[in-house]
């Protein structure tokens, strides 16, 4: 990816204290991003559907997704994500304190790109930020999505 391309992430995360720190593993990164942060599965679909005060939102490029939140899991999320015409083929990677077995088999289930349990250790954390990173935006073409 061309590194002057800001890309827009949008993170769903209802720990203020894994957002804070996977803001700043993303601004210790390698190119521009615009990172947008919901703290529901309710909120997320919200904004990825521009409902509400979200009308104006940037469709994500990439999202990062916990499953253990309030009001809507992030599994009924990902299920809607993957329904949808317009958000289908946006890539979206589980991020989450679950190592279950059943939670991994029905993220894969639903289509997650990849799924991966956060580690304790903060550097370990920053680790697999900058392989997402690496990843998706130094090695895989991304769909171009409609905004």
């Amino acid at each position: 990816m061309n590194s002057d391309k800001s890309v827009n992430i949008l993170l769903i995360e209802d720990s203020p204290g894994d957002v804070e720190l996977t803001r700043e593993a993303l601004s210790n990164g390698s190119f521009k991003h615009q990172l947008d942060v919901v703290c529901d599965g309710e909120e997320a679909l919200f904004f990825l559907n521009k409902q509400g005060k979200y009308y104006n939102a940037k469709t994500p490029d990439l999202i990062l997704l916990d499953l253990n939140m309030p009001r809507k899991d992030g599994l009924e999320v990902l299920k809607e994500i993957r329904s949808s015409s317009l958000l289908k083929a946006i890539p979206v990677i589980i991020l989450t304190t679950s190592n279950s077995e059943l939670d991994i088999l029905k993220c894969y289930d639903y289509f997650a790109n990849s799924y991966f349990v956060k580690p304790v250790d903060l550097n370990e954390f920053f680790d697999v930020i900058r392989a997402i990173e690496d990843f998706w935006f130094n090695i895989a073409t991304l769909p171009i999505i409609a905004n």
